[in-house]
């Protein structure tokens, strides 16, 4: 069988955990391999997500490493036995590689925790706020791509009203409230739309004022995924040039403190609802409407 020459996330996350669980045993690959009849070589590649695991195998070689949690082992065969296909499919002649993962990530997805400092978080934005964003970027240039894009992320938020929706906690900083994209029609109607998601009973809205104190220096907004049952978690998180994934203990550690830091700083969640017209309570729904009544 080939090698694949550009393994996706869950494969690089399937090698990256068995290479964690052979070093944390004490093993060689030459060790480790003899415990499944597999070449050094060849489990090297495993270990790069180069190459697949059949289920046997990986069961045998956890039990080799003395891995005991039943549930870690059954999200690790999860990931080996996926195949990796869904809606996301049909669009991989038009986004790029990291867009493909982190949409398939989020269809695994049982619990979503995410910091944004100038844009809405995806999962939030409008169709107007999304095109009008693309439209100012040089990541997308003709309108026909324009639209893909659009489109595509507009599936992503179909994982909001699905069957079995995943728990989604936000903190948005407040200038990512007063950032204009389309004109000012789009940016109220999109702070509207806040207001509006926050009323599902799965949907978490905080926003961190710039008034808030001790708030960590975190730069860079982030997505903490978890997946397979909260077994897994994964970080993303979107620089100038590329998407990176982080999914090693520490990094998962230190961002879920950064995380609990800027929750607690925020304001107290949206709450929508009827009682929404007539609120004047100082907490992210209150700063909401006084940004909408004073700016738009």
């Amino acid at each position: 069988m080939a090698l694949r020459t550009n393994p996706t996330e869950r494969q690089r996350r399937l090698g990256a955990e068995l290479r964690r669980l052979r070093e944390q045993a004490g093993l060689t690959l030459n060790e480790a391999g003899a415990l499944i009849d597999m070449g050094r070589v060849h489990l090297t590649h495993v270990e790069g997500g180069r190459t697949a695991i059949p289920t046997e195998r990986l069961r045998r070689l956890c039990e080799g490493y003395r891995c005991t949690s039943s549930p870690f082992v059954e999200a690790l065969v999860s990931l080996a036995e996926d195949k990796g296909k869904g809606w996301w499919s049909g669009y991989k002649s038009n986004m790029p590689v990291a867009a493909l993962d982190l949409a398939e990530l989020e269809s695994r997805t049982t619990s979503l925790r995410s910091y944004e400092s100038l844009l809405i978080p995806g999962v939030f934005q409008s169709e107007d706020y999304i095109r009008a964003i693309f439209r100012g970027s040089d990541v997308v240039a003709n309108p026909v791509d324009i639209d893909r894009a659009v489109e595509f992320r507009m599936q992503r938020q179909a994982a909001l009203t699905g069957d079995e929706p995943p728990t989604i906690h936000a903190v948005i900083h407040e200038a990512a409230l007063h950032m204009r994209f389309g004109g000012s029609a789009v940016t109220r109607k999109q702070l509207l739309r806040l207001v509006e998601l926050a009323e599902l009973p799965h949907v978490t809205i905080q926003v961190l004022p710039f008034t808030a104190d001790g708030v960590p220096m975190v730069n860079t907004p982030f997505n903490l995924i978890a997946s397979h049952g909260g077994i897994l978690e994964t970080i993303q998180m979107d620089h100038a040039s590329r998407s990176m994934f982080l999914h090693d203990p520490d990094s998962v550690t230190e961002y879920q403190r950064h995380f609990d830091r800027l929750r607690t700083e925020a304001l107290p969640p949206v709450v929508g609802g009827p009682s929404a017209l007539s609120h004047d309570v100082r907490d992210s729904l209150g700063l909401i409407q006084h940004i909408l009544y004073s700016h738009y």
